[in-house]
């Protein structure tokens, strides 16, 4: 074996970069906000020329706090460009899900 020095190291090691504390606790409160917006929400009768849109809020404020949760507490935002590539991956296949399960919901006929 071959002694590395102080500026080198080992290619089965990886350097991790570590978030700031003031960034995880502004993340946390973000999360927070976008709980009790969610549930602000959910008590309001939220309407568009007679359209409820309470499912689409909620889903959004839903989608930004899981990209929070993904891109900090994950760390996806510091990783590797195969790990945000495969997180992508997983996003776009979950698209394809969910629209093949409501294309065959929305054209069922209901008796």
């Amino acid at each position: 074996m071959t002694a590395h020095t102080e500026h080198q190291t080992p290619h089965h090691e990886s350097v991790h970069h570590v978030g700031s504390l003031t960034t995880y606790f502004m993340v946390f409160f973000a999360l927070l906000a976008g709980t009790g917006i969610t549930v602000w929400a959910a008590f309001q009768n939220i309407e568009v020329a007679g359209i409820s849109i309470n499912a689409p809020i909620a889903l959004t404020i839903a989608t930004i706090k899981a990209t929070l949760v993904v891109l900090y507490f994950m760390h996806v935002k510091d990783s590797s460009r195969l790990t945000k590539i495969t997180v992508i991956a997983g996003v776009f296949w979950l698209g394809i899900l969910l629209t093949l399960t409501m294309t065959d919901f929305l054209t069922r006929s209901w008796h």
